[in-house]
């Protein structure tokens, strides 16, 4: 994964702007694209600084965590249910999450998801 450009190579770009250079200029000189450029200045403009927005991350699992005692309860109340029928269940309670943020739920709370067997085992001859 790339990394955002340099907190110097910004500032000095935003310099050179605020110095009278046109912004396609400054990306030219020093090797910038025009539209980062822009980017950048907007940037400054509504918050102050151009410093990149942190990168990576999981970014999707604040709607899960914000019911986790809802969904842990629902998976502690009925342990055979699969995904879908939890989902189904959190919905008819007013907690919508999707499949994939449940299932990275379970994960992140280390919940495994395990079938229980049908028949019991027969000890005389083999089941299938």
């Amino acid at each position: 994964m790339t990394e955002p450009l340099s907190m110097d190579l910004r500032t000095r770009v935003l310099t050179a702007i605020a110095e009278g250079v046109s912004g396609r200029s400054a990306g030219r000189r020093f090797g910038v694209s025009p539209a980062s450029v822009s980017r950048w200045r907007t940037l400054e403009r509504e918050r102050g600084d151009a410093a990149p927005r942190p990168m990576g991350g999981d970014r999707r699992s604040a709607g899960a965590e914000a019911h986790a005692a809802a969904i842990l309860a629902q998976v502690e109340a009925a342990p055979d249910l699969t995904l879908e029928e939890h989902r189904a269940e959190m919905a008819g309670k007013g907690v919508a999450v999707s499949y994939g943020a449940l299932w990275r739920f379970l994960r992140r709370h280390k919940i495994t998801r395990k079938k229980s067997p049908r028949t019991p085992p027969n000890s005389n001859a083999r089941t299938s």
